[in-house]
């Protein structure tokens, strides 16, 4: 049988989102036992040698940089630093599920960007839907109330620097191959926890420990490379919906493997923001018909 673009895109992105998530699953796992930054340096080395080969294979390394360039993958790279500390420390202290809430406001910060950076056009009607899905993200953190979570607030530095590493890839040159620059990242965040595990100390590494580094390392593989498949492949529009599957992979793997379940306020905000964030794709959808 053979599968239409969409329809291979929406399983890529699905994928990528499952890849992501096991991955965020294994780290919260290993790091009750192993540091932190220890544990990032050791998946970084697994990244890196995966994202080095298909540099190899595809024979990327032969592009040249030109300055502006390096300056954005720099840029890039930086943000992808902060923005893996703020969601694992995050990710240490709080359920999975309910950080993956805070993380589906994404899009919506994006398109944000876009427009305070780059002067996209969003309209009343897209600038609404961010707004309600602000609404969504405070209901799921709850601030001033017994049930607020200050780690919560690392969540929304993890988006806020996420914005900050998306938004620079794009005015890099068209022709840059991908495996680049998700290379450049995956270096700079191997090297961070490198540093950081040089000062936090490192201890003996047990068999368990390593299988789930391991693992952890190829899940995050897979989510890097079958994110850039479903984006070549089909419609965004049509594709980018099924990055919200990354909630219905954390609710699962929250309960089935660390025994935790969102409280129905958690629910209710990822609701609207996932609503919000469905609507300003569609919206962004219907005008590009329109243009066309």
């Amino acid at each position: 049988m053979t599968l239409s673009d969409n329809l291979r895109g929406i399983l890529f992105m699905c994928a990528s989102m499952a890849g992501f998530t096991i991955n965020d699953a294994f780290m919260k796992s290993v790091t009750k036992t192993l540091p932190l930054y220890q544990t990032i340096g050791l998946r970084g080395l697994i990244a890196v040698t995966g994202l080095g080969l298909l540099v190899v294979v595809t024979r990327a390394y032969r592009f040249r940089l030109n300055r502006r360039d390096g300056a954005l993958i720099l840029l890039r790279s930086l943000a992808d630093v902060a923005a893996t500390v703020f969601f694992l420390e995050a990710l240490l202290r709080m359920p999975l599920a309910n950080l993956s809430a805070i993380m589906q406001a994404l899009p919506l910060a994006i398109t944000l960007g876009a427009a305070l950076v780059y002067g996209d056009k969003i309209g009343w009607r897209r600038m609404t839907a961010i707004l309600v899905g602000l609404i969504g993200v405070l209901i799921i953190i709850r601030p001033g109330t017994d049930g607020f979570d200050h780690w919560a607030l690392l969540g929304i530095a993890s988006v806020a620097c996420v914005v900050v590493r998306d938004l620079a890839v794009r005015p890099i040159q068209g022709q840059l191959p991908s495996a680049l620059v998700a290379l450049g990242g995956a270096v700079a965040v191997t090297l961070m926890g490198w540093i950081g595990a040089g000062m936090q100390g490192l201890q003996p590494v047990s068999g368990v420990e390593a299988a789930q580094v391991l693992c952890a390392g190829l899940f995050l593989i897979v989510g890097y490379l079958t994110s850039v498949m479903a984006m070549r492949n089909g419609d965004i529009g049509i594709v980018a919906p099924f990055r919200y599957s990354s909630l219905i992979w954390a609710i699962a793997l929250g309960f089935l493997v660390f025994g935790d379940l969102p409280d129905g306020w958690t629910v209710l905000g990822a609701a609207i923001v996932v609503g919000a964030g469905l609507f300003t794709i569609w919206r962004e959808r219907r005008l590009r018909l329109l243009r066309s």
